[in-house]
């Protein structure tokens, strides 16, 4: 199979299974939709099981992906903000820290939604840039794509217990601020957590917010961060 200059296409629906739904009869969206392409594939190709995310590892398309492509998580796995930075072309040095930088919606201290209501990349950009002038030297932030963008701390510590947006909708931001799992970290969680209060009194001014709120949409008023890892 492994010819010589073979290219191999994968398409993987990520998170596309989801959980049966009483309203389905205790099926899955999946097993209820109509997919003769998929279907055919799978009567014409070899299908299985494996386990893409191992014990003790954090239950991420991140980690999965990886393992499908043929890696070792528990061996290459440094967190998503350094996926992040490769796939932006940011080069790190051994001292930075690179986090996956959220922009999100907060509605009464509470996360209303991990994605600003799915931004829009233009939309983003100037949000972004606000954000790195005013953090200055503290931390650089890069512009990705719609509400998913980078932070980069120069010399930040990677032992932080951080909480996934997507995994606290309804939270309290309060109870869900970046914490030190060691001493070291602990002047890098209070970085972080001070980036935080900053962006909103940041993005709350920004034009774009107001047109956002104007047109009925969640603005994008809290950056997020979350996923560390070092270089």
């Amino acid at each position: 199979m492994n010819e010589p200059g073979l290219r191999y296409v994968i398409f993987l629906g990520d998170g596309m299974a989801d959980l049966p739904i009483p309203e389905l009869g205790g099926r899955t969206p999946l097993q209820v939709a109509r997919k003769p392409a998929m279907d055919e594939i799978a009567r014409r190709g070899r299908c299985g099981r494996f386990v893409t995310v191992e014990d003790n590892m954090p239950p991420g398309s991140e980690v999965a992906n990886l393992t499908v492509l043929g890696y070792d998580p528990r061996e290459c796995y440094q967190g998503r903000g350094v996926i992040e930075a490769a796939a932006m072309g940011v080069p790190l040095t051994d001292t930075d820290l690179a986090l996956r930088c959220n922009l999100i919606c907060l509605e009464d201290g509470r996360i209303k939604n991990h994605s600003a209501g799915h931004i829009s990349t233009d939309e983003a950009r100037p949000l972004i840039a606000a954000m790195n002038e005013a953090a200055g030297a503290d931390c650089r932030f890069h512009a990705g794509i719609s509400y998913r963008h980078l932070a980069v701390l120069p010399h930040g510590e990677p032992d932080l217990e951080c909480s996934p947006p997507h995994d606290h909708a309804g939270e309290p931001a309060a109870d869900l601020f970046v914490r030190a799992t060691r001493e070291a970290a602990r002047p890098t969680a209070e970085l972080l957590n001070r980036l935080i209060h900053l962006s909103w009194e940041v993005l709350g001014n920004q034009e774009v917010n107001r047109q956002r709120k104007a047109a009925g949409k969640d603005p994008a008023n809290s950056v997020w961060f979350w996923s560390p890892g070092p270089c």
